[in-house]
């Protein structure tokens, strides 16, 4: 998945989404979007290690087969290896495969593919708990702010409610909504999917937290996007 790009129009969906589902509820609903929760640079330095690592081990335990392999490309089969020259070698392998790990993962695709599934969904979780409580929690004075969070690179989602909505409503209340989102998502349809589940939303908060005469719109009803 390539950098999302969001137009006025895609803009224009998802505000009037949250819109709308804001006048049945007194349920306050943020949108973030981004186009990355992480940078996974750690994961990127991990495998390099890890490659470096195995190839050092594999040439510990292989070392007279490639010494003589290179004495005899070198056309040197009476050199004598002193301690420096297999320190050199190893250092060199160790170095060299480091690096070339690493390089490789600066093309982004690849870092992400080689980033387990499982440190995605915490970084996801990590980075939309996050900025779920610098946008959302208790920023309304009924504790009912919610937030709809997507990471696109990871392919991955996340809903939080504040204190008023998750004492009313179980998580798992929410797979409606991360399913409407995710089937739109998958044909492209970045703002439909976000409005769908905005509106998925809206219908929960309704059922459990109804429109009081005096609500006020308290956090904005735009899409963020990070």
């Amino acid at each position: 998945m390539v950098m999302v790009t969001l137009t006025e129009q895609d803009h224009a969906i998802v505000r009037e989404a949250v819109a709308q589902a804001e006048l049945k509820s007194s349920g306050e609903i943020v949108t973030i979007i981004t186009d990355q929760s992480d940078t996974y640079g750690d994961i990127a330095l991990a495998w390099a290690a890890a490659v470096s690592l195995t190839l050092l081990t594999i040439l510990s335990f292989e070392h007279a087969f490639l010494l003589d392999w290179y004495a005899g490309l070198h056309d040197a089969w009476n050199a004598a290896w002193l301690p420096a020259d297999l320190f050199a070698m190893a250092a060199g392998v160790g170095i060299f495969s480091f690096l070339i790990v690493w390089l490789a993962q600066l093309w982004l695709p690849l870092r992400f593919a080689m980033v387990p599934g499982r440190v995605k969904d915490a970084r996801v979780q990590d980075r939309a708990i996050d900025l779920f409580r610098v946008g959302a929690e208790n920023l309304t004075s009924g504790r009912t702010g919610i937030l709809i969070y997507l990471s696109m690179r990871e392919h991955r989602a996340e809903i939080l409610a504040d204190e008023a909505i998750a004492a009313k409503v179980p998580p798992e209340t929410w797979g409606d909504a991360m399913g409407a989102m995710l089937g739109h998502m998958k044909e492209g349809r970045i703002a439909d999917g976000l409005a769908a589940a905005v509106s998925e939303v809206g219908d929960v908060l309704a059922e459990h937290l109804p429109r009081a005469d005096d609500d006020e719109n308290e956090l904005p009803d735009r899409l963020i996007h990070l």
